[in-house]
């Protein structure tokens, strides 16, 4: 028998990568850019790979104000957002000096 059941589908989250430039001059990395973290959406659930590194979450909307900011351990591979967040919003992933930006659909 065939399910008739619709399941949803994560999407993986498309990030632009940049340095913060607050950071002393002589702190800046000299190697080559860092690739962007792996981390997909489904349902307001964000799915991190396993072994990334620490991570502040900030979630901001489209006027720039933050509406949910988070520390993402390396141990968390998953990370709930509030459900009273509805429509467009800037994701940003911070590491370091390394800033990981992209835009999610609530």
């Amino acid at each position: 028998m065939v399910s008739t059941a619709v399941l949803a589908k994560q999407e993986k989250i498309d990030f632009s990568v940049s340095i913060i430039d607050d950071k002393p001059a002589g702190n800046l990395p000299t190697r080559s850019p860092m690739e962007p973290p792996s981390v997909s959406i489904e349902d307001g659930v964000l799915t991190f790979t396993a072994g990334h590194p620490d991570y502040t979450l900030t979630i901001k909307d489209e006027d720039g104000d933050v509406v949910y900011s988070t520390i993402v351990t390396s141990a968390q591979t998953t990370v709930v957002l509030p459900s009273t967040l509805s429509g467009d919003y800037v994701i940003e992933l911070v590491m370091g000096n390394w800033r990981f930006t992209g835009w999610i659909d609530l």
